[in-house]
């Protein structure tokens, strides 16, 4: 008599799972080149779309090793698309956002980007403008 067992189906990881999984690894899984965003995607088996080099406007980038090639000496930051907030390398929007481009730095106030809120004057509390 064989014994009947339901067949076993891979689950999905969620998000954060993935998330966690990139935090445990970064420094190994961003030295093969992949950023978080990249990396997610393929940890919950979701297609990323492309970006489309019609989509990106002067000095945006669709990968990390083209802005490098293009940057030189000058670091790479993500520039959220929408929002027009620059992420530096390291930072957990990194990558990751939605609709995002790789930029130099100094290519993104002139591109009308600033950097999140938090970080525009040391010290000031987290969500509130700095004074002026």
């Amino acid at each position: 008599m064989l014994a009947w067992s339901p067949p076993v189906v891979a689950q999905q990881k969620t998000f954060r799972q993935c998330r966690e999984e990139w935090a445990a690894n970064k420094a190994a899984i961003a030295a093969s080149g992949k950023t978080q965003r990249v990396f997610v995607a393929e940890c919950r088996g979701v297609p990323l779309p492309p970006i489309s080099p019609a989509e990106l406007g002067k000095g945006q980038y669709g990968s990390e090793a083209e802005a490098k090639a293009a940057c030189l000496n000058d670091p790479i930051v993500w520039v959220n698309l929408r929002s027009k907030v620059y992420h530096e390398s390291g930072s957990r929007n990194y990558g990751s956002t939605k609709t995002g481009a790789y930029m130099c730095q100094k290519d993104t106030i002139a591109a009308g980007f600033h950097a999140p809120k938090a970080s525009r004057e040391p010290g000031a509390p987290a969500g509130r403008p700095a004074s002026s």
